[in-house]
């Protein structure tokens, strides 16, 4: 069991950031027709702290210059972005199925 403590606490220390959680999140992309007939791309699956999601909208956001929120636990961009949002995420580290 000593192996196995430690090992996890290695994997601790190389994880500061979170990647290796982010990368076994799947995350899932659908697109919404809101008021007026506007579409709403969603992303959805996060497993990640409030401040976390909060960040990777704000960075979603921005590369796509668009407006957007954090609705519970899903990402909700203005517009229809399916084309570009899995390669930005890729980037980020998650794995997205489409």
């Amino acid at each position: 069991m000593a192996d196995e403590d430690d090992l996890e606490e290695l994997l601790e220390e190389l994880d500061t950031q979170g990647d290796l959680e982010t990368a076994e999140q799947v995350l899932s992309l659908r697109i919404e027709k809101r008021r007026y007939d506007k579409p709403v791309t969603i992303i959805e699956g996060f497993d990640l702290p409030q401040s976390e999601l909060k960040s990777t909208a704000s960075a979603l956001k921005s590369a796509l210059g668009t407006g957007g929120t954090v609705d519970e636990d899903r990402i909700e961009l203005q517009g229809d972005h399916r084309d570009r949002v899995p390669d930005l995420l890729r980037e980020r580290g998650f794995e997205i199925r489409e």
